[in-house]
C-alpha cells in the first residue's frame, strides 16, 4: 500500500512539473502592463481594438481562471482547445494594455489643455 502511494504521489508531482498545467498555462495569460507603456496611444488603442475584433472580445477583457479542486490545481491537465487557449492569450494582452490605457489616460483630453486659459 505505501509503495503504490509513493508511486501515485510521483506521478502527480510529475505531471505537475511538466508545464502543462492549466494554472500554469492561465497564470501565463497575466501579462505586464509597462511593456506597452511605450507604444503610442493611439496606435495602442487600435491594437488592443483590432486584437479584441480578431477574438470576438469585448475591450475590456481580462485573463480569466478556472477554479480546480483545492489543492489540485497543478496536476490538472490543460484540456482547453486551442482555439480557447488562443482567445485567453489574447484576453490577457488586452488587459495589459487597458493597464496601460489607463494609466496614461489615453483618449482622454489632455488636462493642462482643459485648464488653460483662452489665448
Amino acid at each position: 500500500m505505501r509503495w503504490n502511494m509513493t508511486i501515485l504521489a510521483s506521478c502527480l508531482a510529475a505531471a505537475g512539473c511538466v508545464g502543462n498545467s492549466a494554472s500554469e498555462r492561465q497564470d501565463a495569460n497575466v501579462e505586464s502592463s509597462l511593456q506597452y507603456d511605450s507604444v503610442p496611444c493611439d496606435q495602442l488603442l487600435a491594437q488592443r481594438n483590432g486584437l479584441a475584433q480578431q477574438y470576438n472580445l469585448p475591450t475590456t477583457a481580462k485573463p480569466t481562471f478556472s477554479n480546480p479542486a483545492m489543492g489540485f490545481g497543478p496536476f490538472t491537465p490543460d484540456m482547453r482547445s486551442k482555439a480557447q487557449r488562443d482567445s485567453d492569450k489574447a484576453s490577457g494582452e488586452i488587459d495589459a494594455m487597458n493597464r496601460s490605457i489607463d494609466r496614461r489616460d489615453c483618449g482622454k483630453p489632455d488636462k493642462q489643455k482643459k485648464f488653460a486659459l483662452p489665448g
